[in-house]
């Protein structure tokens, strides 16, 4: 029933598309508004999440250290990370074709802190203790499925499908996924928990 299900955009930035080729593009990561528009009329609530990254974050890539370069010695990043999505600047914007933010019902903004760079959207840390709230709204609101989608699908979609698993049904729509890398083994993980993958719409 529609009034049971949430319908999430994870990450559906600019900065992790082609429109901001400086950040972190996604290939073809602004082609999935079609399709989470789609999803979000399944569903009686819209939630989403944000990268809202600090511009002295700890976790950034340089000459010396390159993006995915591991970082040792903070519980709170693991890798490092070409800049995207620094607040306030036209890569964390949400994709042309979204509603404005003040149109969701619970809006997620995440890796505020310069040593901190969380995937997933529920919590803030990587060690899932600093909940962001979304969880309790979720079930506050007596939803009972998630269907999400968003950038990337082998990381920040991924992390939050695991994480939210763990209380509801969840539905992850590949029609309005892209990955970084290959989306094969992010798949498999999701399947291995229970998470159902769906073409919806697009």
């Amino acid at each position: 029933m529609t009034n049971l299900i949430a319908a999430m955009d994870v990450d559906c930035q600019k900065g992790f598309t082609p429109l901001c080729p400086n950040e972190l593009p996604v290939p073809d990561g602004h082609n999935i508004v079609a399709a989470l528009n789609a999803q979000a009329k399944l569903a009686r609530l819209r939630v989403g999440s944000k990268d809202w990254h600090p511009a002295n974050a700890l976790w950034l890539a340089t000459e010396e250290h390159s993006q995915f370069t591991p970082i040792i010695g903070y519980p709170n990043m693991d890798l490092r990370w070409n800049a995207h999505c620094i607040a306030g600047t036209e890569g964390a914007e949400l994709l042309p074709g979204l509603p404005p933010v003040s149109d969701y019902d619970f809006m997620v903004y995440k890796g505020l802190e310069r040593d901190m760079h969380p995937y997933g959207a529920c919590y803030h840390d990587l060690h899932d203790k600093i909940s962001t709230g979304l969880i309790e709204f979720l079930k506050d609101k007596k939803i009972e499925t998630v269907i999400l989608a968003g950038l990337a699908l082998d990381y920040c979609v991924k992390t939050t499908a695991l994480q939210l698993v763990k209380h509801f049904n969840v539905v992850v729509n590949l029609s309005a996924c892209r990955a970084i890398g290959q989306p094969d083994g992010a798949i498999k993980d999701m399947l291995q928990q229970g998470i159902t993958g769906s073409f919806i719409g697009g």
